[in-house]
């Protein structure tokens, strides 16, 4: 068998492994484009799904290299999570039904920060552990408008006076939601600046006499056996 080998082989292995590789899947990817061409629904739905254990097992081989290198980190040197991916995490773990012990495997994290993140889930404000990337109960922009306006068009009316005339219309903000909509900057629609008139000449065609300028209309008109096509000349009045 070693016979059969060229010489130096092993000099070139790693090469050799990444062409096979490389053909293996040209080859792969052929098959499965006639199977999914195929007018046939079970070879179709065959090479679907051979599409997509292929891409999870692809998935699963590079997750394993990130994780290869994350975990030759000490612990107390690797980054932080920031609150809104603590947020995302912690929603992973209860989409999978994960143990506090299971996540904190999967991330290279310790059980005690999991649970601190828990017991911490409910705080407010800036520096919260946990957050999320938008708050949902975020009003519109046009309601900060609005606020806005009734501020600069009444100066008299105060916070709470604003957020009763709005529950009254049925937009239930508080006093509070309401003096920072007044302290935001104002969202007036930003007016494009005039520059320069362009010196370019105009493109209009005016017609000096008869029969100078003409129109070209082109109907398609349906009819049995294909489209018949008709050429409309049609010279423009006299200007």
């Amino acid at each position: 068998m070693t016979d059969l080998l060229p010489a130096r082989w092993n000099s070139h292995v790693k090469s050799a492994l990444l062409h096979a590789i490389a053909l293996a899947h040209m080859g792969i990817v052929f098959a499965r484009g006639w199977c999914a061409n195929s007018p046939i629904a079970r070879v179709r739905l065959a090479s679907e799904n051979e599409g997509l254990r292929a891409e999870v097992r692809l998935l699963q081989e590079e997750l394993r290299g990130k994780d290869c290198r994350l975990a030759r980190i000490p612990a107390r040197q690797r980054p932080h999570f920031p609150p809104t991916e603590r947020m995302a995490i912690l929603a992973l773990k209860a989409a999978r039904a994960w143990s506090a012990a299971q996540l904190a495997e999967r991330f290279f994290l310790a059980v005690a920060t999991i649970a601190n993140w828990q017991m911490r889930l409910d705080e407010s404000g800036p520096n919260a552990l946990v957050q999320i990337p938008q708050p949902i109960n975020r009003f519109p922009e046009f309601v900060v408008a609005l606020v806005q306006r009734l501020k600069t068009l009444c100066p008299t009316m105060g916070k709470v006076r604003i957020a009763n005339m709005l529950a009254r219309a049925g937009r239930h903000l508080g006093a509070g939601t309401v003096r920072r909509m007044i302290q935001r900057e104002p969202c007036n629609p930003s007016t494009p600046e005039a520059g320069p008139e362009s010196d370019a000449p105009s493109h209009t065609v005016i017609g000096r006499y008869p029969h100078h300028v003409w129109n070209l209309d082109l109907t398609a008109v349906p009819i049995s056996g294909g489209l018949w096509t008709q050429w409309l000349p049609r010279a423009l009045p006299k200007i």
